[in-house]
């Protein structure tokens, strides 16, 4: 008895199918490797930009001749401090450029009269670059959070520095430039965080 040329057809359409979908199954999987490779360029991209902008250590930052070095040791004064102390208020004048020796301490700043807490400063970090290099205010107030010490370089002895030898001051704009690097980075994380949560809650 001869096949229905229904039947017929219906074998080899069904042929069809199994080939068309193992077809889309690799170019799925191929899709998916792409995916993974573009995501492992991102990561890697990411990750030689964090570099870039990853704070220098102070002996980099502040090398200069020996003359400037001695003018700067010599000038430098130790402040101490305790537990919720004010190291210095934003909008008031900057003494000059400090550096943590001991101890953490919290960056705040008034926007919109909400307060804003910028991050911390621990020991080896130079704070208040952009009020030494730029218009001597402060942007932002430093409060203790423990006991600790700092060394302020005063404005005076750090533009005799700059005098002496002016590639300090550029060694410096450079680190403030991977300072605000950083601080945007920061604030692209919280942000890309806040979204999915958000989308989580509605789902």
């Amino acid at each position: 008895m001869k096949p229905d040329a229904f039947e017929v057809g219906g074998k080899k359409n069904r042929g069809l199918p199994d080939r068309w979908n193992a077809a889309a199954i690799y170019g799925r999987g191929e899709e998916r490797v792409h995916g993974k490779g573009d995501g492992l360029m991102r990561a890697e991209a990411k990750s030689r930009e964090l570099q870039a902008v990853a704070a220098h250590p102070v002996s980099e930052l502040l090398a200069c001749p020996a003359a400037a070095n001695t003018l700067l040791t010599a000038a430098a004064q130790t402040v101490t401090f305790d537990f919720g102390e004010v190291i210095f208020r934003q909008g008031s004048a900057c003494a000059g450029l400090y550096l943590v020796i001991q101890g953490q301490l919290q960056r705040r700043t008034e926007r919109l009269d909400t307060r804003v807490t910028l991050g911390g400063a621990r020991p080896g970090d130079l704070v208040e670059l952009a009020a030494a290099l730029g218009d001597k205010q402060h942007t932002y107030s430093l409060v203790a959070q423990g006991t600790g010490s700092l060394l302020l370089f005063p404005q005076d002895a750090l533009q005799k520095a700059f005098d002496s030898y002016p590639p300090l001051r550029m060694q410096l704009l450079e680190e403030l430039a991977r300072e605000v690097s950083r601080a945007y980075h920061a604030c692209s994380i919280t942000r890309g965080l806040r979204t999915r949560r958000s989308r989580l809650e509605l789902n």
